[in-house]
């Protein structure tokens, strides 16, 4: 077993910390939170030890889990790899580019693994229909939230709109070519509603909207390639699957048949993947402990996140030029 140390007993650092006792890949030592009463509250109620120095805390472990704000993911991470740790950082990797760099070469000097919490690479609707996704050629993306003070110290790109970008870029097997978008500032100081259009080099576009001041949740994706629909539902965690074929010379009653204008025939066709019921932050933990202990690359690694983050601040470098 691995021995982990928690950064951040906050609402997400508190579900980490949960998870991590009570898997069988890690022995949690503790955990270090800078705001003294709500450590003292945690470790009181939940039984976690709680350590009132940073470097102690690290010392004692083998991965650090880092569940702080953005702004302290740099410094927290530098300071772990600086100690031969590998770490588990939470979305987004950092909050510039350059720092996220410098924790890859940190990282790679160092000789320790790295993975970034985008958890919607583990949640199960995804999982059902990843291996479907074939160099899908248009993708839309909705993710609404309804409003909740809390992550509005960052763009509504870097809160929300990363989770859809860091999907895309897992299954769109080309580099970036053009970035347009826009955003609007509505309740906090940075923008609260924004709209990206992303195409790719081998003609892939895809169109991701986010808003953080909804009336109703939505988290839906929608990939069109040839041949094929598929829509991911990761709110509701439904897969909606459609392909089509060659139509047969003699179809039956029930065979959804389309001709196009050509006059050629094909029948369309349903597919219902299977969906896994899955705690998806207990895997994209667990998976990491297989990444160290199997001495494999982790399923998002250093390098992906960096590649989302790039995207992001690419998008809210548009905003400047509406």
């Amino acid at each position: 077993m691995l021995k982990v140390g928690v950064l951040g007993a906050g609402h997400l650092g508190k579900i980490h910390l949960r998870l991590l006792n009570q898997s069988e890949k890690y022995e949690l030592v503790g955990f270090y939170d800078p705001d003294e009463i709500n450590a003292k509250k945690v470790a009181a109620e939940f039984g976690y030890t709680h350590f009132e120095n940073i470097n102690t805390l690290m010392d004692a472990v083998d991965v650090v889990d880092i569940v702080t704000p953005t702004l302290s993911h740099y410094e927290c991470a530098k300071k772990a790899i600086g100690k031969g740790k590998h770490i588990f950082i939470e979305k987004p990797i950092t909050n510039t580019l350059e720092e996220a760099q410098e924790l890859l070469q940190l990282s790679e000097k160092h000789k320790v693994k790295g993975q970034v919490g985008h958890v919607e690479r583990f949640n199960p609707a995804f999982l059902a229909v990843k291996d479907n996704i074939q160099n899908p050629m248009f993708i839309e993306t909705h993710r609404l939230a309804e409003f909740n003070p809390r992550g509005t110290d960052v763009p509504v790109v870097l809160d929300l709109m990363i989770h859809d970008i860091d999907v895309i870029l897992s299954v769109v097997p080309s580099e970036v070519k053009q970035i347009n978008a826009s955003g609007v500032s509505v309740i906090s100081n940075s923008p609260d509603i924004a709209n990206a259009r992303i195409e790719f080099e081998n003609g892939c576009v895809a169109n991701l909207t986010s808003s953080r001041i909804s009336l109703k949740n939505m988290r839906k994706s929608r990939f069109f390639q040839k041949d094929a629909y598929i829509s991911v539902d990761f709110l509701e965690k439904k897969v909606e699957v459609v392909k089509m074929k060659d139509a047969p010379e003699q179809p039956g009653d029930f065979d959804m048949i389309l001709q196009n204008a050509e006059g050629e025939k094909k029948q369309i066709y349903f597919e219902n993947p299977e969906i896994d019921v899955n705690n998806a932050i207990l895997d994209e933990l667990e998976t990491f402990a297989d990444a160290i202990n199997n001495d494999t690359i982790p399923v998002v690694s250093l390098e992906q996140g960096t590649k989302a983050l790039q995207v992001a601040l690419q998008i809210i470098e548009s905003f400047k030029k509406q």
